[in-house]
């Protein structure tokens, strides 16, 4: 049932307005907030969703003149310099202040609910056509990519391309250094370390750019025999853990900067250089995101030499968290397989297997950023819940 209003008053020399709902609830807006959404068109350009009204003509100490219940639906105000507007029930219920309303809004617009897990990960799987013409399918793929942080795509043909077709699906790839998308396989004088057959340590990438690619997509077109095993571990699990168990490592990696440097040819010439912190936090401090890269990680440190042993410590203290049998869990890719990752959340490596004269293992490799991704996703959402 949609909201209805039963009262609507001033408070507070006019400062705020009360409304009293028909469930027997009631929320309280700031006027200055009013004011600054009217929904008018001299106010609100609707084709753009985006305001009109600019800032400098707002009174940031404004008080209603006149607030009236239009109807159950629609309150309307008017403002001292004789300015009206309107406000739908719906609306203003969606936006109320209070903390219950403003945590099922965080849910709504960025489904921050995560599912953590460690080697007992079963590994989601949805075959790799369903997502491409099947928007229910496409819908749970990038819920369950938001929530659990990895998924696999199954039955994509073995030739490159099929990622191109997928990032089409979302909206765009992400272009970087290495090109719109790139091939993991053994190369003769190898500008990354993925270009060879030894083994890569659990790291995300790109830590390096001052925005790291958000979500990583792997497809399978040729596999060795013998080695090559993917492994994948929750970061956020792992940091979880280690704020609980050495909240003084934990401090360090979420407040000391690490340089981190990339140099050399790819798409095109580049001298990347960049500081970040080992685990990102938000105002709450908890973990948004993993900046870990242990071979671009910089031999420049710019930090005072008495801080160096306990950053070392405490990173060493993390990495075995990273890499201990509990955490860790190991698949292996088949010919056709899409992996796709949270890059800010799972960290990624390979155990290594043997080189030969010729390629024995082959992924074509391309990014995505968070911003296209939940673009999508609420687009599908919107499309796969409001079906009739």
């Amino acid at each position: 049932m949609k909201p209805g209003i039963q009262k609507v008053e001033a408070l507070d020399a006019g400062h705020f307005v009360r409304v009293e709902w028909e469930d027997g609830s009631e929320s309280r807006y700031p006027c200055v907030w009013l004011r600054d959404n009217c929904q008018c068109p001299h106010c609100f350009l609707r084709s753009a969703r985006a305001r009109r009204l600019v800032f400098e003509d707002l009174d940031v100490n404004i008080v209603v003149k006149e607030v009236a219940l239009a109807d159950r639906k629609k309150i309307s105000i008017t403002w001292p310099d004789e300015h009206a507007s309107e406000y739908e029930a719906e609306w203003l219920k969606k936006r109320c202040f209070s903390e219950e309303a403003r945590a099922e809004m965080r849910e709504d617009l960025f489904l921050p609910e995560r599912q953590y897990w460690g080697s007992d990960l079963q590994l989601p799987k949805i075959p790799f056509e369903e997502v491409m013409y099947n928007d229910d399918s496409a819908y749970k793929w990038l819920c369950t990519l938001k929530k659990v942080g990895i998924v696999l795509l199954t039955g994509a043909a073995a030739r490159q391309g099929e990622l191109v077709k997928l990032g089409h699906r979302i909206g765009f790839l992400r272009l970087t250094f290495y090109g719109p998308t790139w091939q993991v396989q053994d190369k003769a004088d190898a500008n990354n370390v993925a270009y060879t057959t030894g083994k890569l340590c659990f790291h995300t990438d790109y830590p390096v750019l001052q925005h790291p690619p958000g979500v990583q997509l792997l497809h399978c077109i040729k596999q060795t025999a013998a080695g090559g095993e993917s492994e994948v571990v929750d970061g956020f699990n792992v940091s979880n853990k280690l704020k609980k168990q050495n909240p003084q490592a934990y401090q360090i990696l979420s407040s000391t900067a690490v340089d981190y440097t990339d140099v050399g040819v790819d798409y095109c010439d580049f001298a990347v250089q960049n500081k970040q912190r080992i685990i990102d936090v938000d105002s709450r401090g908890q973990a948004v995101r993993i900046n870990y890269n242990n071979a671009t990680r910089d031999t420049v440190f710019d930090i005072p030499a008495e801080k160096v042993r306990p950053f070392y410590a405490a990173l060493k203290e993390f990495n075995d968290l990273l890499n201990s049998t509990e955490h860790k869990f190991t698949y292996k890719l088949e010919p056709g397989d899409v992996v796709t990752f949270d890059n800010w959340r799972v960290l990624h490596g390979r155990q290594s297997y043997p080189s030969g004269s010729e390629v024995t293992r082959h992924l074509e490799g391309a990014y995505a950023d968070w911003d296209v991704v939940m673009s999508r996703l609420r687009l599908l959402r919107k499309r796969v819940l409001n079906r009739d």
